[in-house]
């Protein structure tokens, strides 16, 4: 069962990795191949043509997703074990606010009119971090639950009885019991900002800020306009002759690939946590 669940899980990015290097007219008369009969590398040529631009594309995604998760996961954290204690006064009021965020929203019209004439972030490397991911409603909610239903109360009254001051009770014996919410949480935020692309398409026209998401849909979009162009006869030889599918492929497989190269050098620390935390609750 757990050969089959990994295969089911693996196959789908063995086949997108293949098609994107599978020639398009084959991948037109055949369809998807594991072993295609004719290979061309063309989609990676013309994705990689500006090299530059991928690597500091790769460059703002990784600071912004390192940036932002650290920012999410302290920002949580410090909302999230307040809320937690039944002790604190207006906790309802508090509570209610947050879980009414996660029903309602202004919309995108006027989060836009905020972020970019009263923040005026558009045009900086906040754009990429702070608007809809900084600070989410269910990330605090999540991990006010695990502080209420895994950390003892006992505990805590231990630890006030011990002189600890509510700083040092998070810091010495709430953290360190919760490991597994802070690496679960951790991965989610980090793959969030990794695969984001809609604020980069919101608030950032200065290329020099592309993400590597905003960069690779820039590049898509620009091939599906010239493959419309030389449909009706107004584009030039090249854009013919471009592997509009075999295109759509790679960007997917360089978007991914980083998360699936990196991915499992930290697997150990995400178990790890969640070893630790079982252990100590």
């Amino acid at each position: 069962m757990m050969i089959l669940l990994a295969l089911f899980c693996m196959i789908p990015f063995a086949l997108l990795i293949v098609s994107s290097i599978t020639d398009e007219k084959t991948l037109i008369h055949n369809g998807y191949s594991f072993i295609p009969s004719a290979l061309d590398f063309t989609a990676y040529k013309f994705l990689l043509s500006d090299s530059n631009s991928i690597v500091k594309a790769y460059g703002i995604t990784l600071l912004v997703t390192a940036i932002g998760t650290a920012a999410n996961i302290v920002l949580t954290t410090l909302m999230a074990y307040p809320l937690s204690r039944k002790d604190l006064p207006g906790r309802n009021v508090f509570s209610f606010f947050i879980f009414f965020t996660m029903l309602f929203s202004g919309g995108l019209v006027p989060s836009y009119i905020m972020w970019t004439q009263y923040f005026d972030i558009k045009n900086t490397i906040w754009a990429l971090i702070v608007p809809g991911m900084l600070l989410t409603a269910f990330n605090i909610i999540m991990m006010r639950t695990y502080f209420t239903t895994n950390i003892p109360e006992a505990v805590v009254e231990a630890a006030k009885i011990d002189g600890a001051s509510e700083s040092g009770t998070l810091m010495k014996v709430i953290l360190p019991m919760s490991m597994p919410i802070m690496a679960t949480l951790g991965l989610l935020v980090g793959l969030s900002y990794w695969n984001d692309w809609l604020n980069g398409l919101y608030y950032i026209t200065d290329a020099d800020l592309f993400s590597i998401q905003v960069l690779l849909n820039k590049m898509l979009l620009d091939v599906q306009f010239l493959m419309s162009s030389a449909s009706s006869g107004m584009g030039s030889g090249l854009s013919a002759t471009l592997p509009s599918t075999a295109i759509k492929m790679a960007v997917a497989v360089l978007g991914c690939l980083p998360v699936m190269v990196i991915y499992p050098f930290f697997q150990r620390f995400f178990v790890k946590g969640i070893t630790v935390g079982a252990v100590k609750g």
